[in-house]
């Protein structure tokens, strides 16, 4: 009877924990499912696009973008419970708890221009897609920008939590997830480029600052799923006396 899920339910005492972790499941699959499948902007559409072909764009997804980024602004608080894990890791490292704590606030703040002005700018000029073509051109730039171009701030954020790892003597993550937390900030450095750049590899949807990126982070995160599972499963994890 102790394996079952009422059991668990009511005796496991990582419950808490357990359901953070599922959350960061939900929240990473219905991201993909939005962002790639119902409002198709990723892969994004070229930045250098005219006027009429952005109004045009708009009025092709109109109930895609409205309905996708509707459950993102339902949903997306959901980040913030796969932030509190992450900090939680670092809490339980022999660091001081600045690092955790930074972590937190930096992601909580890079959540806004990040994702959220992101579904807010493309959510507008899919509502009325007989605007003036020149505001949906803002629109448009604004939202991919945004999404794309504020990537130095968690560029911050992995380099916290990379250094916490490597300077952590509890062994809570393997020192090279630490170096893999650097490599990936770097990728978060090039995807800036894509502020100056409107073609070539460093725009928005070119070969480096999209496709490449991608792919790290789509590792990246698989990565830091497997090893948050494994730190709830260490028998020590509810020693960390707050």
């Amino acid at each position: 009877m102790k394996g079952t899920l009422a059991w668990r339910w009511r005796h496991d005492p990582k419950l808490e924990l357990w359901l953070a972790w599922v959350t960061i499941i939900v929240f990473y699959n219905i991201f993909g499912i939005v962002f790639f499948g119902m409002t198709r902007t990723q892969p994004p559409p070229p930045p250098w696009w005219d006027h009429a072909r952005i109004a045009q764009w708009f009025s092709d997804h109109h109930y895609g973008l409205l309905i996708g980024f509707g459950i993102i602004f339902v949903m997306g608080a959901f980040a913030a419970v796969a932030n509190a894990l992450i900090a939680y890791s670092m809490r339980r490292m022999s660091v001081s708890p600045i690092f955790a704590y930074s972590y937190l606030i930096i992601y909580s703040l890079a959540a806004v221009p990040g994702m959220l002005l992101t579904c807010i700018a493309l959510v507008v000029g899919a509502m009325r897609p007989d605007r003036d073509p020149a505001l949906l051109g803002l629109l448009y730039d604004m939202g991919f920008l945004s999404f794309s171009g504020t990537m130095g701030i968690f560029l911050i954020g992995s380099v916290i939590w990379g250094i916490a790892i490597l300077l952590d003597k509890n062994r809570v993550l393997p020192k090279w997830f630490g170096y893999f937390n650097v490599c990936n900030a770097w990728t978060e450095v090039v995807v800036a480029t894509c502020c100056i750049n409107k073609s070539g590899p460093f725009a928005w949807n070119g070969v480096i600052a999209f496709y490449i990126n991608m792919v790290v982070f789509a590792v990246y995160t698989g990565v830091f799923i497997t090893y948050l599972k494994k730190m709830i499963e260490r028998e020590d994890v509810l020693q960390l006396s707050f």
